[in-house]
This record gives C-alpha cells, sequence and structure tokens, in this order.
C-alpha cells in the first residue's frame, strides 16, 4: 500500500505552458460555433430531435456502454461485431480514442481524488470538469501510460488502429459529414426548394453534430466533476463519488457515481428503485435478444453502506491509502454475473 496525497493546485501550476493546442483549439472552435444555433434558418424540429436521439444513440451506447461499461469495466460480453459498433458510436462524440479513454478512467479509479488523479474537481471545479483535458500531461500520455492502464484494448489491432494516426477523430469527421447532404436529400425528396433543402441539411449539421457533440461532451464531464462534489452517498468508498440526480438525468445513468465506484465492475450503476439508468435497460433489452450475456450485477460489502444524505467533500483531512497495482478490467471490482 503506497500512501497518496490528495490533488494540489501545484500540480496545475506545473502544468502551466503544457496546453495541449489541438484539443484546446478544437474545444474552441465548437463552442465559438454554438451561436449557429440560434440563427432562424439553422433551427429545425427535426435537428432539435436529434439531440436527445445523438445523446442516447452516441453519448449512452457509445460512450456509456462500449468505452465505460464494456471496454472499461467489462461489465458484460457481446459478439465482436456488436462491442465495435458500439466503441464506433462512442468515437462519434469526440471524446478521444477508446484506448486513452479507458486508460484514463481506469487511472482515475485506480487514485481517485487522490495526487494521481487525471481530473478530480477537489482541485478546482473547472479543472475536473475540462482543464485536464487542455494540458499535456506526461501522467495521461504516453506509450507507458497507455500500456500499463489499458494493455488490453491496444492488444486489439482494431482499437490500436483507430489510435494510430489520429483514426479515431477521421472516423468523427467521416459521420459528421453525413449530416447535411442528408439533410439535403430529405429536403428535396419532400419537394422543396434547393435552398429551402440547403438550410434543412445545415439545421441537421448544426444541432445533430455541433450542439448535441457539445452537450455530451459536458454531460460526461459533469459525471467527473459535479459528482464528486454534490449529491448524497449509498455507500464509503473512500473517496468523494456521489450520486447526482441531475447528472443521472442528463447522461441516462452515469450520475449514479458513487455507486459506480462502490461496485465499478457492475453493468447497473442505479442501485435503488428509483435510480433510474436507462443505458442499463437498454442491455437488459439487449440480453433478453440474446446480444449480451454474462452482465454483471451489483456487489457491494454491507459493511460499505453508510448513513444515505447530501454530501459536500472537505479539501482537508487524512490521506487514504490507495493500492499501486496495475488495475485490469478483473481487477476493478468483483461482482456477480446474471
Amino acid at each position: 500500500m503506497t500512501t497518496t496525497r490528495r490533488p494540489t493546485l501545484e500540480r496545475i501550476r506545473a502544468l502551466r505552458g503544457r496546453l495541449y493546442w489541438p484539443y484546446l483549439g478544437v474545444f474552441l472552435a465548437f463552442h465559438l460555433l454554438l451561436p449557429l444555433a440560434f440563427v432562424p434558418q439553422l433551427f429545425s424540429w427535426t435537428g432539435l430531435l436529434l439531440v436527445p436521439v445523438g445523446n442516447f444513440v452516441f453519448g449512452s451506447m457509445g460512450v456509456n456502454v462500449g468505452y465505460h461499461r464494456l471496454l472499461t469495466h467489462r461489465s458484460f460480453k457481446c459478439p465482436t461485431w456488436l462491442e465495435r459498433t458500439f466503441v464506433i458510436l462512442g468515437v462519434c462524440s469526440l471524446e478521444s480514442g477508446p484506448g486513452h479513454w479507458v486508460a484514463v478512467h481506469r487511472k482515475h479509479h485506480q487514485h481517485s481524488d487522490e495526487e494521481p488523479d487525471p481530473h478530480s474537481p477537489l482541485v478546482g471545479f473547472l479543472w475536473g470538469h475540462v482543464g485536464w483535458l487542455v494540458v499535456k500531461s506526461p501522467a495521461t500520455s504516453g506509450l507507458f501510460f497507455h500500456d500499463k492502464y489499458a494493455r488490453d484494448v491496444f492488444a486489439d489491432p482494431f482499437y490500436s488502429g483507430l489510435h494510430r494516426n489520429l483514426m479515431w477523430f477521421w472516423v468523427w469527421v467521416a459521420h459528421a459529414s453525413l449530416f447535411f447532404p442528408g439533410g439535403v436529400l430529405v429536403g428535396l425528396a419532400m419537394g422543396w426548394s434547393w435552398p429551402e433543402a440547403a438550410w434543412f441539411g445545415g439545421s441537421l449539421l448544426v444541432w445533430g453534430v455541433l450542439v448535441r457533440t457539445v452537450y455530451v461532451w459536458h454531460i460526461t464531464w459533469a459525471v467527473n466533476s459535479l459528482s464528486h462534489l454534490w449529491g448524497y452517498r449509498n455507500y464509503d468508498t473512500g473517496e468523494h463519488s456521489t450520486n447526482n440526480w441531475f447528472v443521472a438525468l442528463l447522461t441516462n445513468g452515469e450520475g449514479w457515481h458513487n455507486n459506480h465506484h462502490a461496485a465499478p465492475r457492475a453493468a447497473s450503476h442505479g442501485h435503488r428503485w428509483w435510480e433510474l439508468d436507462l443505458t442499463y435497460q437498454a442491455l437488459v433489452l439487449l440480453r433478453r435478444l440474446g446480444l449480451v450475456w454474462d452482465v454483471v450485477a451489483p456487489k457491494v460489502a454491507e459493511a460499505r453502506v453508510i448513513h444515505r444524505g447530501p454530501h459536500r467533500p472537505r479539501r482537508s483531512g487524512r490521506d487514504s491509502a490507495l493500492p499501486s497495482s496495475t488495475p485490469s478490467p478483473d481487477a476493478m471490482q468483483d461482482g456477480d454475473e446474471s
């Protein structure tokens, strides 16, 4: 066992001058383009509908299921073609390649809210939400980091291929390029003029890609920030994860974060009857269809159950001890398969 320090501002100061300009540039560009959503000609009800639909398809089934519950924690099994479909949907959320995403998240679980945690909001809300993404840190990049935390993912030629030459980014570009021409073709098929069809295609691009991508970004990041600052706790997990109903609602279940930290391998993040987890319900449906199996059920020691109430983290206190061993999908948490 090794003793680690709580995250501090010193770590951020040490990273000054290491801004990761490619990511920062994309982040700024997307947010600067958001006012396009307020252009009247670029609004359509179909485009607006693509935000929640896209959130479920690319956010819930892609990031929540593909990146998180499947690749990171191996919460269930499925055919290879379906696994890769989930992952490609996750790639279309533009949250980095699957191997890197998995490595960062596994490190977060191993050192949650301690000094090595890549994105603890105990340093500051903005750092935990987005700041950690726009700096180049040797602790979350490079061959050693990826080999330590995501060796199993990078061992698959399909996933290592997505990482090589930023192929995952070009997959996102390819999917985004379909929205405008698709909208134009639909408009022309409905008998609209070319300008009307072009405006409709533009609305699908702005709302179905730009707005949806930024929305999925922020609700994913809210799990890292809000769900470690405000909410209630069902379990004593040794860090500051909370169950945040607002984040859970936006992310279709990922906001039950204290439950997740108590049983990381469990496919279901909602442990009480009213903790709705639509992502898990999708897996239940797929299991009934025979497309997924060996779904891991929550298994938490009774001694870890605590009084349920509001939680606000404290920045000071006794340091906790964390294991220094390399996490693996099977070692993250024991659980029963159902």
